[in-house]
């Protein structure tokens, strides 16, 4: 059984552990080795604590959890750009590998998108790397591409395609 529920402080180092193995292999025949190696627990973990200690009010991390550990979380908030017709964005979302493909990310999704609508967002916005498989979650649940740009993660610079959802509310049905 698991439960979904708004992160604590606490819960930085399981987060930040998710974040690291969840980004080695999801990027791992995406990005260069070089680049996937810059990401570490250490620095995931302090930037973790960072953001649970300061969350801010327009702003949610969600984890998800069976009784053993967190096995996934969610983190969004307004939209960075400010380039696109959307007001919310999630900025991350991972789920142990072991834990993908059961329906736990739809879970994820459909938390992270009721907290937004009660925040006052009314559409959401995810930036997805353009070779990575994940894209066809976010179709699976109608989003479309709503633009393209390049992004540096580390040394390399890789292109990023962004999905958007102009109404929540229709994000909401499609997952119910």
């Amino acid at each position: 059984m698991f439960s979904i529920r708004k992160a604590v402080y606490d819960d930085a180092a399981a987060i930040a552990d998710i974040h690291v193995s969840s980004w080695k292999s999801t990027y791992a025949d995406l990005l260069d080795e070089q680049d996937i190696s810059n990401m570490t627990y250490e620095n995931r973990k302090a930037l973790w604590e960072t953001i649970l200690r300061i969350q801010k009010e327009e702003q949610c991390t969600l984890v998800i959890h069976n009784d053993d550990r967190i096995v996934g979380f969610v983190s969004g908030g307004p939209e960075r750009t400010k380039r696109f017709d959307y007001d919310s964005e999630i900025y991350t979302i991972y789920l142990l590998d072991e834990f993908q493909r059961k329906g736990l990310g739809g879970r994820l999704l459909k938390a992270f998108s009721e907290e937004m609508q009660e925040l006052g967002y009314k559409s959401l916005l995810v930036w997805v790397l353009k070779q990575n498989p994940s894209s066809r979650f976010y179709e699976r649940f109608q989003a479309e591409p709503v633009g393209e740009e390049e992004t540096t993660i580390g040394e390399g610079t890789y292109q990023e395609t962004a999905y958007g959802w102009e109404d929540i509310d229709k994000l909401l049905e499609s997952l119910s």
